[in-house]
């Protein structure tokens, strides 16, 4: 059993999917999971198989699951790349939020001719029929290829972004603010920084944010080394979201030893359902394998 100050995993068992070609070949990661009526629906990230990293171009399926583990696919993504120049090479890593009723599907969108990513933002009345409503955080020189959306509504009404970037080498966590969900975003100076001598010392990427308790909303977030060894932790932030008021020690979730030489010392969380006095957090590793760890308070 894992365990750090606040939280500790007490199960974690892989998912499975019930899919069809040419899904049934692919690579799956970045599960989101969320609880809709008397069952879960997932949007995750599907890649082709190449042994070339320009050749996978990602693309986004949903499926739907009683239990939370065994998920039933669609046949065809309901994101798909293109036809504009945006997101012509890949669409990656789904985060929704469903407010009055709309579906909004944030995204990144991959340009491989550029390696230019951008967050993008797709909406509709489910998640069947999304349309896509363009750039929604473009890339710039003082956050470049923004990616791995997270957003949360704070007490105010307002909303936040938080969103990896790239910077001096390393992953960083950016912040934004709009006054509705589907933006426009304005982005704030960041308060989430890496530490030193720790296994979060380098990169920092965006993870699931659990808001049950408005006035201590907690981030499952992702670190690593320079050498890009990613682990899972938890931060704490105050109500509106401005600093944060507590942090592991030691990571949360570490992922085993590579089970194929060609695998990646990577966990990566995606999402997080809290249902009774348990927290279901779903993440992947090694880029291939999904996984939902049951994650319960020690405090």
């Amino acid at each position: 059993m894992a365990e750090t100050q606040g939280f500790a995993v007490a199960e974690i068992e892989s998912l499975e999917l019930e899919r069809k070609s040419p899904l049934a070949e692919m690579y799956t990661l970045s599960p989101f999971v969320w609880r809709q009526s008397s069952q879960y629906g997932v949007l995750l990230r599907a890649v082709n198989r190449s042994t070339i990293a320009a050749d996978k171009v990602a693309r986004i399926y949903y499926g739907v699951s009683r239990d939370g583990l065994r998920f039933i696919m669609g046949d065809h993504p309901v994101i798909a790349p293109g036809p504009g120049e945006k997101d012509k090479d890949g669409c990656e890593d789904p985060t929704l939020a469903v407010v009055d009723a709309t579906y909004y599907v944030y995204y990144t969108g991959w340009n491989q001719t550029f390696k230019r990513g951008q967050l993008l933002l797709a909406a509709g009345p489910d998640i069947e029929h999304l349309e896509k409503r363009g750039v929604a955080l473009s890339s710039r020189p003082q956050c470049e290829n923004p990616k791995e959306a997270t957003i949360v509504r704070v007490a105010d009404g307002t909303w936040r972004l938080f969103f990896e970037y790239a910077f001096g080498g390393a992953s960083k966590i950016g912040i934004a603010s709009a006054p509705a969900v589907a933006g426009p975003w304005r982005v704030l100076d960041s308060f989430f920084d890496p530490r030193p001598l720790r296994w979060d010392s380098w990169h920092l990427s965006t993870g699931p944010v659990l808001a049950t308790d408005s006035r201590r909303p907690v981030m499952f977030y992702n670190g690593a080394t320079r050498e890009a060894k990613w682990r899972i932790g938890w931060a704490m932030f105050d109500e509106n979201y401005t600093r944060i008021v507590a942090r592991c020690e030691e990571p949360l979730v570490t992922p085993p030893p590579p089970g194929e030489s060609s695998d990646t010392d990577v966990a990566f969380a995606a999402s997080s359902v809290e249902e009774n006095d348990a927290i279901y957090l779903y993440y992947s590793i090694a880029d291939r394998i999904m996984f939902r760890a049951t994650v319960r308070r020690s405090t």
